[in-house]
């Protein structure tokens, strides 16, 4: 992360100590250059699991960031792609990523925060990547009712969703501690600066989906690989809108 690309160890120092909007607004020039941003495989094994789902024709971004998702969903969508995020630094670097013109659907950009979207229920397709950390698990199921709100009955809201790392293994041990950190950053400093990796597991996220109006099923991302019992590594969550 600390190339002469990415940000420096002052810079993330400078918006962990703001509020997350803020943050992602200093951080937004530099951000497709830290780990942060979705891993292209990723993009790519949810593009070709989602292209089996459709046809769509107006597709959702939620918290787009930079635009990564709104890439994959002028590879799935006819029509229309729309990016929202309340933070308007990478709005702008999403708008310059994806200028206007061109080939495929007209891309739109909008700022809103998640938690109260600005849509009629006119999209067939919704997905998010890597957000949901930004969302304490009191406010899941609003948001997940949001965009309930905001596809047509019978559409589609997708994410990709990873494993959970083994207990006590490297990587849960530093989820674990990143997790902790933040929580006693947010003790100690106002604004708070809300990113989690650990608030977000499968069973609630199933259930708020459920009460949202949703219907649910898991499709593995096979692509992505297998854990060494053999199950998926990732999954594709399709919650479609029932009503």
């Amino acid at each position: 992360m600390f190339t002469k690309q990415g940000p420096s160890v002052r810079e993330l120092a400078v918006q962990a100590l703001s509020s997350t909007e803020r943050g992602y607004d200093l951080l937004a020039p530099k951000f497709d250059r830290t780990p942060y941003r979705t891993p292209d495989r990723v993009l790519d094994a949810v593009t070709r699991a989602v292209r089996e789902l459709g046809p769509f024709d107006a597709g959702l971004d939620v918290c787009c960031g930079t635009g990564a998702g709104v890439g994959v969903l002028r590879q799935l969508c006819r029509e229309r792609a729309v990016g929202v995020d309340f933070s308007a630094g990478m709005l702008a670097e999403a708008r310059a990523a994806f200028p206007p013109g061109g080939e495929g659907p007209a891309v739109h950009w909008v700022r809103a925060d998640a938690r109260s979207l600005p849509f009629a229920p006119v999209f067939d397709l919704a997905l998010s990547f890597g957000a949901f950390g930004h969302f304490l698990p009191a406010e899941r199921f609003g948001l997940f009712a949001e965009v309930h709100g905001s596809i047509r009955p019978g559409g589609r809201f997708v994410f990709p969703i990873g494993a959970p790392p083994p207990v006590g293994s490297r990587a849960y041990w530093s989820l674990f501690g990143f997790d902790a950190a933040m929580r006693l950053r947010n003790a100690l400093w106002r604004p708070s600066f809300v990113m989690y990796y650990r608030t977000f597991p499968l069973g609630g996220v199933l259930e708020d989906l459920t009460q949202a109006g949703f219907a649910v099923r898991l499709l593995p991302l096979t692509e992505l690989g297998p854990r060494p019992d053999g199950s998926p590594r990732a999954r594709l969550v399709v919650a479609t809108r029932e009503g």
